[in-house]
């Protein structure tokens, strides 16, 4: 028998001795440390929810350790680490990226199977779009936050004077301005994601959900609009400092990654953002995962930490600059909940259509599990490889 089936063998066996405490809520027999590594910039949301749970729970958690990572590089990671039995990464704050990856590799705990009567019930919580995107996880991992998603076009309205109308407009316009228009990788970018998934909607695909027989259309119309991008950044955070400083002049986004660069000032606050006709949004969430292989004394703090970070007063923490719009996953929590500054935030640069495009618009589940990690190899082959000099 190999190493990783053993470990797995003995996982889920600890899984089986744990379920009863943790139907109980019982706590560890001492304080523990908590590891968390975040691959979604989640963390921007949710680390003071995390401060405010140990601060009430000092029985139960001595020390929360934060690391963040780029979501491509976590699956191998933790591979290696269960394959030698040796998991250190107690707790995954990812997006749809990184959760399929780990889906497809089994890499997480089912925790929803095993200890769904310690957590909150995704039925009775969850607003209805959030619970869409719940169903993603296949009962591995806790959707956190929820955001519609985009794709949005993000503009300098003062360097572009004809702003596209239609995906073929946008085609033209970058073919016409070559250099000027990027998106990031999408296996390592939401709006980089919300555009690849985005796109069967807007050019009329034969099957969304199919990248694999019905994108035809999205995969031509990629491999011509590459012809005009000189490099796919690897992340979305050098993509809006590149629209900020003018060395770019129109992006694809996001609600959130529209409002929250204007907030810090890396993008300037007269960006403007336009859809195309046929505009579907693409959901966009993150989800707390627990890895195969977590020590059995921290999995009932696990799953008390992962309850209170989905109560309303925690959730209403996740409006936070903007950053992920609107932010709370779970049902009934306003933005007169969020703190001031939140509140503050969203009302100077938030879009007020925003609500209104939110309530009028198809929001789409993202691609599965297997189909998002085939979609995302492929567009690593046949799109990325290519990019303009």
């Amino acid at each position: 028998m190999s190493v990783l089936k053993a470990t797995r063998r003995s996982v889920i066996g600890g899984m089986a001795a744990l379920t009863a405490t943790a139907r109980t809520g019982a706590n560890a027999a001492a304080p523990v440390t908590i590891n968390v590594v975040d691959v979604a910039g989640n963390l921007a949301l949710t680390q003071s929810a995390f401060e405010a749970f140990r601060r009430a729970n000092p029985q139960l958690v001595s020390r929360i350790a934060f690391n963040q990572a780029p979501a491509p590089e976590l699956p191998a990671k933790l591979r290696a680490q269960q394959g030698a039995g040796r998991v250190d990464i107690d707790l995954v704050l990812t997006g749809t990226d990184a959760l399929a990856a780990g889906v497809e590799q089994k890499l997480w705990t089912p925790i929803l199977t095993s200890f769904a009567s310690a957590l909150p019930n995704p039925n009775t919580i969850y607003t209805p779009q959030a619970l869409k995107m719940q169903a993603l996880a296949q009962n591995t991992g806790l959707c956190v936050s929820f955001c519609p998603g985009g794709p949005l076009l993000e503009y300098a309205p003062e360097r572009v004077s004809q702003v596209p109308k239609t995906i073929q407009d946008l085609l033209a316009w970058c073919q016409a301005h070559p250099k000027r228009f990027l998106y990031a990788r999408p296996a390592n970018s939401g709006p980089g994601r919300a555009f690849l998934m985005g796109l069967p909607y807007l050019l009329g695909d034969s099957d969304p959900h199919d990248p694999e027989h019905g994108w035809d259309k999205t995969w031509s119309f990629l491999q011509e609009l590459g012809k005009t991008i000189e490099y796919y950044p690897s992340g979305t955070g050098a993509l809006f400092k590149e629209l900020g400083e003018g060395s770019r002049d129109m992006t694809v986004t996001m609600t959130g990654w529209d409002i929250n660069p204007r907030a810090l000032g890396v993008v300037p606050k007269s960006a403007e953002v336009a859809t195309l006709a046929g505009f579907h949004f693409v959901g966009d969430a993150h989800y707390m995962c627990v890895p195969q292989g977590v020590a059995d004394a921290k999995m009932p703090v696990l799953l008390q930490l992962m309850s209170f970070l989905l109560t309303p007063t925690q959730q209403a923490v996740t409006y936070d600059k903007g950053y992920f719009y609107p932010g709370p996953a779970v049902r009934d929590v306003t933005l007169a909940m969020a703190p001031q500054d939140s509140q503050d935030v969203i009302h100077e640069f938030g879009r007020p259509f925003y609500d209104k495009l939110i309530a009028d618009t198809p929001i789409e589940v993202p691609l599965d599990a297997r189909k998002m990690v085939y979609a995302f190899q492929r567009w690593d082959q046949q799109v990325g490889s290519k990019a303009a000099n």
